[in-house]
Formats: C-alpha cells, sequence, structure tokens
C-alpha cells in the first residue's frame, strides 16, 4: 500500500476492510487478468495445428489449523493418511504454453474438483484444445466436455483407466478408433457418445513401460495422427509446473496467511492475479529473447519485477514516465539475454525417502537420459 499509493496502513487494518469488500469485486478481477496471452504466429510450441493447448485441473492450498477454518474445511487424506492443515480447493483452466491461468474457481463452499471444473467450461476460450487428466475420463464427464467444447469450436484430449468399457464402432487406418460410450445421467436413464480412441505406450528413458488410453474429439485420423495425440498428451503436465510456480516459487512462505474461508478465497485471488502478471513479462521477455516462452526462467522474471517494482516505487516523482518505462524494458531484455537451455531430455524414479506403501524407497539419487519412444497399439485389437 505504501509502494502503491503513499499509504501507511496496518497488517491487521488491512486486513479488515479487505474482508468487508463482496466477493463479486474478486470475480471482477479475476476476469479482468485472466485472460489469453499466446499468439499462434509467435507462439507455435502453444498450440497444436491451430489450436491453443489449455489445461484444466484441481488443486489444493494449505492454511493455517485456525478453529474458523477447521469449522468448514476439512484436512485431505495424504499418503500418511490424513494432511497437516487444512485445505481450501481451486480448479483452474490454464494456458499451457505460457503457464497463465485463464479461468479459476475456488471452493469456499467445499466443492469437488469436478463440480468446479464443470462450471469452469463455460469460460473456455474459442479454438482450444482442452487436455485433461483421469478424473475426466469417464462417459458421463466426456458427454458434458463435449458438449462445453463443441460450442466454442473446441476439442478435448483425455486420459482413460485401462478396465473401462467402450464399444468398437469403427477401426481407422492409424491404429486408433471410433468408440461408442454408454454412461447413466442423473435422471437414471442411459445415454450414448461416440469418441476416437487412441493406445499405446510410453517407453521412458529407464525402459519403463507405461500404457496409455486416451479419449479425443478429433476424429480426424489424417489430419489428427494417433502418434501425434500420444506425444501431445504429456503438454498437460506443464500444468503440474504451472502450479508449482504458482505455490512454490512465488510464495515466500508454504502456507496462506488468511484464517478465514472468504479471506483465505480473496488471498488466493491475489496469488492468481500475481501468476498472470509473471506470466505476461515472461511472454514480453521471450519475445524479446525470440525464444520459447517456456525457455524463460520463471523465477528469474519474478526477481527481476519485484526489483523493478522497488525501483520504480523509489524513483516516483524522479523519473519521467519515458524514464520508467526504458527501466523496465532494459530489465525484460536483461531476463531475455538469459534464456534456459532447452529442457534436457532425462528424468528421475518416482520414489520417496521414507518408506510409504504402495512407493520404493529412494536411498541413491540417480536419473536416466535420453529419448522418450513412443509406440502405438492398435486399438481395435484391444477391445475385441
Amino acid at each position: 500500500m505504501n509502494e502503491l499509493f503513499d499509504i501507511d496502513i496496518s497488517d491487521a487494518a488491512l486486513a479488515q476492510r479487505r474482508a468487508r469488500l463482496p466477493w463479486e469485486v474478486f470475480e471482477q478481477l479475476l476476469g479482468l487478468a485472466l485472460r489469453p496471452l499466446t499468439k499462434v504466429r509467435e507462439h507455435p510450441l502453444a498450440f497444436y495445428k491451430g489450436l491453443r493447448l489449455v489445461g484444466l485441473d484441481g488443486t489444493l492450498f494449505s492454511l493455517t489449523n485456525t478453529p474458523q477454518l477447521l469449522a468448514c474445511l476439512s484436512k485431505a487424506a495424504a499418503r500418511r493418511l490424513v494432511a497437516a492443515f487444512a485445505k481450501l480447493g481451486m480448479c483452474a483452466l490454464v494456458e499451457l504454453g505460457a503457464h497463465k491461468p485463464l479461468a479459476a474457481l475456488i471452493g469456499r463452499a467445499g466443492e469437488s474438483e469436478s463440480a468446479l471444473g464443470l462450471r469452469l467450461l463455460a469460460r473456455l476460450p474459442e479454438r482450444s484444445l482442452l487436455i485433461l487428466d483421469r478424473l475426466w475420463g469417464v462417459g458421463k464427464w466426456v458427454d458434458q466436455i463435449g458438449a462445453a467444447c463443441a460450442g466454442r469450436r473446441s476439442h478435448w484430449l483425455v486420459r482413460v483407466r485401462r478396465g473401462l468399457k467402450a464399444k468398437l464402432v469403427k477401426a481407422l487406418g492409424d491404429g486408433s478408433a471410433v468408440v461408442e460410450l454408454q454412461y447413466r445421467e442423473p435422471s437414471g436413464q442411459k445415454g450414448r457418445v461416440q469418441v476416437r480412441e487412441v493406445r499405446g505406450v510410453v517407453v521412458g528413458r529407464d525402459a519403463k513401460r507405461t500404457e496409455l488410453r486416451l479419449w479425443t474429439s478429433l476424429l480426424e485420423a489424417r489430419k489428427y495422427p494417433a502418434l501425434e495425440l500420444l506425444r501431445l498428451y504429456a503438454q498437460r503436465w506443464e500444468q503440474e509446473l504451472c502450479y508449482k510456480e504458482l505455490k512454490v516459487e512465488k510464495r515466500d512462505g508454504e502456507l496462506l496467511n488468511s484464517h478465514t474461508v472468504e479471506t483465505a478465497a480473496q488471498e488466493l485471488v491475489c496469488v492468481l492475479v500475481a501468476q498472470a502478471l509473471v506470466a505476461r513479462k515472461r511472454v514480453e521477455a521471450g519475445r524479446l529473447g525470440q525464444g520459447d516462452v517456456l525457455r524463460v526462467s520463471f523465477t528469474k522474471v519474478l526477481w527481476v519485477m519485484r526489483a523493478v517494482w522497488l525501483w520504480l516505487a523509489v524513483g516516483e516523482g524522479e523519473l519521467s514516465a519515458r524514464q520508467e518505462a526504458r527501466l523496465v524494458q532494459r530489465a525484460l531484455r536483461m531476463v531475455a539475454a538469459q534464456l534456459s537451455e532447452p529442457r534436457r531430455m532425462r528424468s528421475w524414479p518416482r520414489a520417496v525417502r521414507q518408506p510409504v506403501t504402495g512407493w520404493p524407497r529412494l536411498t541413491n539419487n540417480h536419473s536416466h537420459a535420453g529419448e522418450i519412444r513412443y509406440e502405438l497399439t492398435p486399438a481395435s485389437k484391444a477391445l475385441s
């Protein structure tokens, strides 16, 4: 408040004033800040054949264990049975090529990820490819996702659990197949929907083989080859990296500081807006460096933005608007000159240091280098 408006106010007084604001103010703030950034010509890696790559996923934020919070929120299940802190849920649409939130809903009333995600579908940008995890890979969700995407000239790609049944309709030349799914509507009636199924195996750098089963609304095998879709699904992991930046790199503390659900939701809105601002400057730095946006270090952009913010606050009235603009551009060029190298082709085993049921114990750190291979499995044979 002092740097922005030259107003001296205590944290407690500021928190009290913020708590009196209606929730509609924060919804409007999200609507203004969370908008698409990337463009097809400037950021080809953020698109697939003209479709903007967008992820939809939920996450949980830890809060302090105050009586007000524990009366409204529960502690989530964890590998050690119960989490240490109360959790506030959020679901967000994320622009995968820029790690930028596009829309978000916060579970102030304890709503589930699926309930929040279905409401977010109405905010999906036009001409997008929505990539989702296995939570959404069932008939009833696929039908609703397909209806929402069709109204926005968009498509979807979702991972599916191994044991779900589907009826073969037509085998396609690239090894994929058109299948029919059956599901039960809330009214009790049975519904049917046709999708395209892609099956394959991902061979990791450690030679470990992982079966992958996908459903998609991209039905044209010639335009959207199955092997490309198999590789494309890996882009969903960019949303997890975006959440890591949101929850770890950008915040100084692990916990949200608020003591009530309402103020915690307000605080989370501010965190999302800050993430959107960093993403915007990251895109600008990528344009100056003529490189992929994701090769611009999130941490370096954050450090530079904080430093420039302080200098602008200290120099207010001493620097002209033109000088301030030049200072910002010089800072962005500094970041653009330090593009990260392309991601190295290596991975680490999924393990933990302490013995937990279902996970191998990590005793020695080691990684594997090399290429990841994708092998198609004819979907018609798997379904027959």
